[in-house]
């Protein structure tokens, strides 16, 4: 396929047939109408997409018909199966016609997923198509099932309670096959502002509002450091190097972050000292199972052994005794649908920071999930809740890694910073942070996040110079900015306060400046093991006595196999008290008792 005249880009050729509409990519954000000198064929270039409309509209028309049939409002699928190109190659049906994508070198598109990944980790090229499912008949036109029942694909009817619980009711299982937000038939309502009200609810038709409606030029710019996996000697030392004790928030205190632990080789001395300090100490699961579905799928019962269990290790060994550990975030990202906010409820954590939410501007605000969340689940194997929850999502907003916002070709945002794979070099790694700090400071003033693994800054000196740099210039040249924890947004968003009136903030106040030693010097190096983890031998080291055992899933405290029981905190008893168990009911929230 030849250039096209006056197009701004290139068009690249499809091997997809003469039938098909080739698309391709452009660096356009306009529609305009074209003719190809040669050939008279018309081309339309909008938002984006070039699209070739042919003479023979009516056999386009029933071709984009036809290979449309039964797909999904936004599923990609492949024409070609198989590996190369057309690993890459993907389009999608929309309302406006046929759209294709092609996935960056190096990379494959995961049907089942639905996003580009590397090569290693796409094994489905062979498919065209996700998996199809049998579903419900929520909606037909005469009712198939008396009040209060719903039919499963089979026509057979049962309890409209038991969709979408995370049980196989229906003998085809069709009840548990659809359960978004739009078609779990329990789901969440979508935001009502005349009942949710600030401090205990907060949310918005779009996600965008700022909390008790204040104009964006008063609300104080947030921006939330987080460190997720082990605290130990591999990232201390830089630790202390971006929290030196110099750097302050214009109300004086220093400059704070929230740290999501995980257990295995954790030093939960140095933990005990950064939670001394004032940073934010929340829990990241105890195993860190390095089965992305696992998290996914997970019952209520394995959420609280992973969340509820490591938050009795980090309390226990790090010696935290002011209930400040209430954050949550999953391995890998990996939602886990109504059964973890479930556990989160029973458990009394008060927040989520596990959801995605698509490049978008203006950014979100974080939400509480007694409503329907406002914007779509991102990622398609994600398994976001549908239902109402008395929790907290702290929404994590996509970063625009574009170099050149302004003329660029639409690129998908990412969630961790370590996760833009397109920085490479210090200057860029700047310009990325000022952009996406504009994006947040000149619209709404959604708190920004900057969300990394210590590694990526340690091992890249020049992201690390290029990071403190940044830090120092907002903190010298904005008066208006804090670096504040996770609990400390949620705080403000319960009593919002102007610029002038954050500077006395109590709640972030506490802690402000933390002098004096650690809590120990020489902290116990305990050699341990640990039944679930045969033929290795760990250090644990802590300011409290040695365990007798490694702490782990079944045995959080070291003394014992324990057993679990998810419905209590901290929620362990040993070995034959089992008749000791009481039953704890966990808060069921829904829009009519907000409290």
């Amino acid at each position: 396929m030849g250039d096209v005249t006056a197009v701004p880009c290139r068009l690249k050729k499809q091997q997809w047939g003469d039938n098909f509409p080739r698309l391709s990519l452009c660096r356009t954000s306009y529609t305009r109408e074209l003719v190809e000198p040669k050939t008279r064929k018309t081309r339309y270039v909008h938002q984006g997409f070039t699209r070739v409309k042919r003479q023979e509209d009516k056999k386009e028309e029933s071709f984009e018909n036809e290979i449309c049939k039964e797909k999904e409002a936004g599923e990609w699928f492949r024409l070609v199966a198989g590996e190369g190109d057309n690993c890459r190659d993907v389009i999608q049906c929309t309302s406006s016609g046929l759209q294709a994508i092609r996935c960056p070198a190096g990379l494959y598109f995961d049907i089942e997923k639905q996003t580009c990944d590397w090569k290693d980790s796409v094994n489905n090229c062979k498919l065209k198509n996700k998996e199809r499912k049998s579903k419900p008949l929520l909606y037909t036109e005469e009712p198939l099932c008396q009040d209060g029942y719903l039919a499963c694909a089979d026509q057979s009817c049962i309890e409209r309670g038991l969709f979408c619980n995370g049980e196989k009711d229906c003998t085809d299982g069709s009840d548990e096959n659809i359960c978004d937000m739009d078609n779990d038939p329990n789901s969440a309502p979508p935001c009502d502002p005349a009942v949710c009200v600030l401090p205990d609810c907060f949310c918005s038709e779009d996600g965008t509002s700022i909390p008790g409606d204040l104009p964006a030029k008063d609300v104080p710019q947030m921006i939330t450091i987080t460190f997720d996996d082990a605290i130990n000697n591999n990232n201390i030392g830089l630790y202390k190097e971006i929290f030196n004790g110099k750097r302050k928030n214009p109300n004086g205190c220093d400059i704070k972050a929230t740290f999501f632990v995980s257990h295995k080789y954790t030093n939960y001395s140095a933990v005990q000292e950064m939670h001394r300090k004032g940073h934010e100490i929340a829990v990241h699961s105890i195993s860190h199972n390095d089965n992305e579905r696992f998290w996914s799928n997970a019952t209520v019962d394995e959420w609280a052994k992973e969340m509820a269990g490591m938050r009795v290790i980090v309390e226990k060994f790090a010696n935290i005794t002011d209930n400040t550990v209430v954050g949550v975030r999953a391995p890998y990202l990996r939602v886990g649908g109504n059964n973890q906010f479930t556990m989160m409820e029973e458990q009394s954590f008060l927040y989520d920071s596990t959801i995605t939410a698509a490049l978008n501007n203006p950014p979100l605000w974080p939400y509480t999930m007694y409503f329907r969340m406002p914007h779509r689940c991102h990622g398609n194997l994600q398994h976001c809740p549908t239902r109402s929850h008395a929790v907290w999502e702290m929404v994590m907003n996509e970063l625009d890694r574009r170099e050149d916002p302004q003329n660029d070709e639409y690129l998908p945002g990412c969630a961790m910073v370590d996760s833009c794979s397109n920085i490479l070099t210090g200057d860029q790694f700047l310009d990325f942070l000022n952009h996406n700090f504009n994006r947040h400071y000149q619209q709404n003033r959604a708190p920004l996040g900057l969300y990394f693994h210590a590694a990526w800054l340690k091992n890249n000196p020049e992201f690390l110079d290029a990071f403190l740099y940044w830090i120092d210039d907002i903190l010298e040249n904005q008066k208006d900015v804090y670096f504040v924890t996770m609990t400390q947004v949620i705080q403000w968003i319960q009593n919002p306060r102007t610029i002038s009136e954050s500077k006395n903030f109590e709640s972030w106040k506490e802690k402000c400046v933390v002098d004096g030693p650690p809590a120990c010097w020489v902290p116990h190096t305990c050699k341990l093991t640990a039944k679930d983890i045969p033929g290795e031998t760990i250090n644990l080291q802590t300011c409290v006595r040695c365990p007798n055992n490694y702490p782990w899933i079944d045995d959080p405290t070291g003394d014992g196999f324990y057993l679990f029981l998810g419905r209590q905190r901290p929620g362990y008893i040993k070995d034959g008290d089992e008749d000791n168990d009481e039953s704890i009911r966990g808060i069921q929230a829904t829009s009519a008792t907000l409290t």
